[in-house]
């Protein structure tokens, strides 16, 4: 696969403009760069069977907007190529060992906020490249758009039997984001599956949510649960969250491709310094987490990825976390909840309560 970190001019006017569009994107920051057409492939014709299967869960959002999802034009009228960028945060705090897990990407500064103010920056370097006015829309995981297609399409890596792109050199812990543009850009080589026969990342993940490989049921997974889904988490999949308190990061844990990534890389725009871990989200206190009120969860979450799941889906999860992490200290804690006003939190308090009354039972 090409080096898309390295862009090389290789004649032709769409090719030039191409290198030029790439060095612009790494020149912003952005770790890799490559670019796709803005046409419907079979991997974005997949969302279709995907959403009939169910897989889909409670995301809607993505049946509504099926048809932008499968055809970038429709997002952007006239749109000829995807830009698609990456970021990687691989060395923003590994696996903790800690009774309470917050996934990787959500422990700093919100990436959307991020990798957003950097695409739009790369949508207007495109009019000075050019010379000319340019249509161009970006999207960071916020707009119908299948980020991973057009980055595997793009040279940025493949996507792996987990479901997640996973680059080569830089493995799977990276911020998508893309441009579209009306720009006729020569689009870059695609990327090549290197799965192979592992099948690590379907044997570890802990609710059988990769129901074959590069297939995903979203009604299983627990990053699903704890993120997208308002409502309660399924009894079937309360034991196995374990202690992740917002998403999941076990599949791409146990993928040989996330090995220790290039140290020291270089910040000379900041990016990384933003989106280097919080203290009190590295590894943060159960107790106080389940103590948060509406105004402290503001105040803990502000610029954070971690708002998506909304202050009540927190607590949610945090008592599920108790459940599974069974501390007497806790007790006071799940009683108030258990008592509470909120009769989603007051059940998931009282399945906790019964799961800490067995363990002191077990261990008395």
């Amino acid at each position: 696969m090409p080096d898309s970190r390295k862009p090389v001019t290789t004649g032709g006017s769409g090719e030039l403009l191409r290198d030029q569009v790439k060095s612009l994107a790494l020149t912003l920051g952005f770790d890799l760069a490559g670019v796709a057409a803005a046409l419907p492939t079979p991997e974005t014709e997949y969302l279709r069977e995907w959403l009939a299967k169910g897989y889909g869960g409670s995301m809607q959002w993505l049946e509504r907007s099926v048809e932008e999802r499968v055809d970038p034009r429709r997002v952007l009228d006239g749109a000829r190529s995807v830009i698609a960028v990456a970021m990687s945060y691989a060395g923003e705090g590994g696996a903790d060992r800690t009774d309470v897990h917050i996934a990787r990407y959500a422990r700093g500064e919100d990436y959307h906020v991020v990798m957003g103010d950097r695409l739009r920056a790369l949508g207007w370097g495109l009019e000075a490249l050019v010379g000319r006015s340019v249509a161009a829309r970006s999207y960071v995981d916020t707009g119908p758009v299948a980020e991973r297609v057009f980055a595997s399409l793009g040279g940025l890596g493949w996507i792996g039997k987990n479901t997640c792109l996973i680059h080569p050199e830089w493995g799977s812990y990276l911020f998508l984001g893309v441009v579209l543009t009306d720009l006729e850009l020569a689009p870059d080589e695609p990327g090549k599956d290197r799965c192979g026969s592992c099948r690590l990342c379907l044997d570890a993940c802990p609710t059988g949510a990769l129901v074959s490989p590069y297939r995903l049921d979203a009604r299983r997974c627990i990053a699903h649960a704890t993120i997208e889904d308002p409502g309660p988490v399924p009894m079937e999949l309360r034991e196995g969250q374990g202690g992740w308190l917002f998403g999941c990061d076990v599949c791409q844990e146990v993928c040989p491709w996330n090995r220790p990534g290039p140290g020291g890389l270089a910040d000379p725009l900041g990016l990384r310094e933003r989106l280097a871990p919080r203290d009190s989200w590295i590894r943060p206190s159960l107790e106080w987490v389940l103590g948060l009120g509406p105004e402290d969860w503001q105040a803990a979450t502000r610029h954070s990825a971690l708002r998506r799941a909304r202050h009540r889906g927190l607590l949610r999860n945090a008592l599920v976390v108790a459940g599974n992490r069974p501390d007497p200290a806790l007790r006071d804690r799940l009683q108030e909840h258990a008592q509470g006003p909120d009769p989603m939190l007051a059940e998931h308090a009282r399945w906790a309560l019964a799961r800490l009354d067995a363990h002191e039972t077990a261990g008395a």
